[in-house]
């Protein structure tokens, strides 16, 4: 199992890309993978296999009608750990409860 926090858009689009990026996250959250969008990236949960087609989607969507797309990809593999999208943060904020007392 492993997370892969990706950020895909398309190159020369102008300076908004939000359609675009709309299209990436809808495939990401139809692909039943565990997820979370923010500002900068967006983050799944899953073996490789099905990561990587879900990214590849991602971007070919991005991409669809212009000739160059942008992806940065960012992994974290952990075989035999699954839950880690929820359970790294809520390590982090424990151990930052823990210290504040």
């Amino acid at each position: 199992m492993a997370l892969f926090a990706f950020s895909v858009a398309p190159l020369g689009a102008g300076e908004s890309v939000t359609e675009q990026v709309a299209q990436a996250v809808k495939i990401v959250r139809e692909s039943g993978l565990p997820n979370r969008t923010d500002a900068m990236f967006t983050t799944i949960e899953g073996d490789w296999d099905e990561c990587m087609d879900v990214i590849k989607r991602a971007s070919e969507a991005v991409g669809a009608g212009g000739a160059r797309v942008s992806l940065v990809i960012k992994a974290d593999i952990r075989p035999g750990h699954t839950g880690e999208l929820d359970g790294k943060v809520q390590r982090v904020e424990s151990a930052i409860e823990g210290s504040e007392q």
